[in-house]
């Protein structure tokens, strides 16, 4: 009868019991169709760093440039995916980057919400870092709302599918459509609500990018490739009528998360959050006040 109990009790809740998150239950990735790239965006600098094969997409970065891609449209909400291969090996200092911003439209006074992948060191994992910030500059002044994981899995081995949702009342994050993390709209202040455009880049960011830049990227290892393919983008353009209805992470039209995906959610925050700025007693939490508000 224990054994019975036991075997039971790992089938209901097996995130203890293994590595990889429970079952969100809901797969938002599977309401959107795949575009091929050129469909949805163009090159935004670094031509000659950039290929496109079957829809898939690679980057790199060397000595000489690294490369971006941008969307042909802007959107005000929607469900915004890749599956992304990132390198292997030591690739400190080196930044692949899946984001929305309005940079161009607002420069020095700009919305951003982030997925970022900070290169490594050998025999280091890939930190996975997600960001929001509102009316940023390039100034210094940006206020970052990070929180950062080690996965359960190694990108660098396969392609996995990396998503932000973005609506007026929330962003989550998705990876393989289980949330790591979900930002509510608290005020209009710490929210993003202009429109954006939907970016994806490689760079060299020595100077942050790899234990707040003890590690530089190592040029002997260049070049430095991403690869994108499985690429989705719909919801509200920044075009669409009035009564566009924002697109929802869950099977409820309003938003929100079920109780099975806030299961799979707390279970990658317990077990692979390595960083959260609502924690850090570095940071003024002053200037983050959805840290504290209800």
């Amino acid at each position: 009868m224990a054994i019975f109990l036991s075997f039971l009790l790992i089938l209901l809740f097996p995130s203890a019991n293994a590595g990889w998150p429970p079952s969100p239950g809901y797969w938002p990735s599977s309401k959107f169709r795949p575009m091929s790239f050129y469909k949805g965006f163009r090159n935004l600098w670094g031509p000659g760093h950039q290929s496109v094969d079957q829809n898939a997409l690679t980057i790199w970065l060397d000595r000489t440039s690294g490369s971006g891609f941008k969307s042909v449209k802007p959107f005000r909400s929607g469900y915004f995916g890749a599956s992304i291969k990132v390198q292997p090996g030591y690739t400190a200092g080196v930044i692949t980057a899946f984001y929305l911003s309005n940079n161009e439209a607002h420069p020095g006074f700009h919305d951003e919400v982030d997925i970022e992948f900070l290169g490594t060191t050998f025999g280091k994992p890939y930190t996975l870092q997600t960001n929001v910030y509102i009316r940023g500059s390039g100034d210094g002044k940006i206020i970052g709302r990070e929180m950062k994981f080690h996965l359960w899995f190694d990108p660098t081995r396969d392609f996995h599918h990396y998503a932000i949702l973005w609506s007026p009342r929330e962003i989550i994050f998705l990876v393989d459509d289980v949330p790591i993390r979900r930002y509510p709209r608290k005020s209009a202040a710490t929210f993003p609500l202009r429109p954006m455009w939907l970016y994806g880049s490689i760079w060299d960011a020595s100077s942050w990018a790899t234990e707040d830049g003890k590690y530089k990227a190592d040029y002997r290892y260049q070049p430095f490739v991403a690869r994108y393919t499985n690429f989705k983008a719909g919801g509200c353009s920044a075009y669409a009528p009035a009564w566009c209805r924002p697109v929802s992470a869950s099977p409820f039209r309003s938003g929100g998360l079920t109780m099975q995906q806030r299961r799979a959610m707390r279970w990658v925050q317990r077990y692979h959050m390595v960083y959260n700025y609502c924690r850090d007693p570095k940071r003024n939490h002053a200037l983050t006040p959805e840290c504290w508000t209800k």
